[in-house]
């Protein structure tokens, strides 16, 4: 079967623990939150809800998929009732499973999401999958990298030449290991990759500054390798750079107040690269991957609130005239 994207990502169920007696402890930026309940106590919570076959890549496949793109994950599950679950969501999902690998005597992935109001604190851990590159019948369009754990960097080694080998368009949204583990470390996976996605604070993370202008953070971005860098700011917008010039976009309203902001990454950098693919100019695919992450998270979970392309269009169409491109 051809796809236009495939992802490559971990999958997960995750447990979505919303607690009710807790408290949030920021420095007098608002940095550093902290997440804090009585040590040694009995918890009380309001609800447990488990969402089944998500992660950056699944999410980023359904995405597409929903937005009307031949889409598949390429991800690693175990043998268990947690693997047969996922496998089961992706299909009534209408996702391909041609590209998911089941390891009969390993767990799948199971990740604990504690939610307070809006925001969460997930508790990861990745199984040590054998990552292999599957054969493709015939050359997807785009490829889609994003979280994988810490022994997996021979897998983007080969990600990255089977792109340069077959002039695969790559986009890049690195995960918590691919940000710690450095920029010289991934240096390939930059110099390969067609567009790159972070947020702010991640940014800094990986050029090792306080730099706080976009447009800066940006072209130090795109040295790296990038040929499109996308920084998004929460609540703050989003700014993108190619080489045919710099933009900023506000934030697309909240249609309510969010119930969880879990995903909303996820939908933006992904919607991106799919309205790239049906061939909008980036800054333009920007601005509905925005209207997507303003739906994501009002559901919880990463994948109940994806838009299709239909009802993306519509709420697009009624953004307000505050929601504009600005150049940079």
């Amino acid at each position: 079967m051809s796809y236009e994207l495939i992802s490559f990502g971990d999958i997960t169920t995750d447990a979505f623990i919303r607690l009710k007696d807790a408290r949030v402890n920021c420095d007098i930026d608002h940095n550093n939150c902290q997440l804090c309940v009585k040590f040694g106590a009995k918890i009380p919570y309001e609800s447990v809800t488990e969402v089944r076959a998500v992660g950056n890549g699944p999410n980023a496949a359904v995405a597409a998929h929903r937005i009307g793109l031949k889409s598949a994950p390429v991800t690693d599950i175990g043998g268990d009732q947690n693997g047969r679950n996922c496998l089961e969501a992706l299909k009534s999902e209408g996702i391909s499973t041609e590209y998911v690998r089941v390891h009969k005597d390993m767990p799948t992935n199971y990740h604990y999401v504690l939610q307070y109001e809006a925001e969460r604190t997930i508790l990861v851990k990745h199984q040590e999958f054998p990552y292999e590159l599957p054969k493709f019948e015939e050359e997807p369009r785009w490829f889609y990298l994003t979280s994988l754990p810490a022994h997996s960097l021979p897998y983007h080694e080969k990600i990255v030449a089977y792109v340069r080998e077959h002039n695969i368009k790559l986009a890049f949204q690195p995960g918590t290991f691919q940000l710690q583990i450095g920029k010289d470390a991934l240096k390939n996976v930059y110099t390969a990759a067609e567009i790159f996605f972070c947020n702010k604070e991640e940014a800094q993370q990986l050029l090792k500054t306080d730099e706080g202008d976009m447009k800066k953070l940006l072209e130090s971005v795109r040295r790296l390798g990038p040929k499109i860098a996308v920084i998004t700011d929460g609540r703050n917008g989003a700014a993108i750079m190619s080489e045919a010039g710099a933009w900023f976009s506000p934030m697309f309203p909240d249609p309510a107040p969010p119930i969880s902001r879990t995903g909303a990454g996820d939908a933006a950098s992904s919607t991106t690269v799919a309205y790239m693919t049906l061939g909008l100019e980036p800054q333009e695919a920007l601005r509905r991957g925005q209207v997507n992450s303003a739906y994501v998270v009002q559901k919880v979970g990463a994948q109940a609130g994806l838009l299709t392309r239909n009802e993306l269009e519509k709420y697009f169409s009624e953004a307000p005239e505050t929601f504009r491109l600005q150049s940079l």
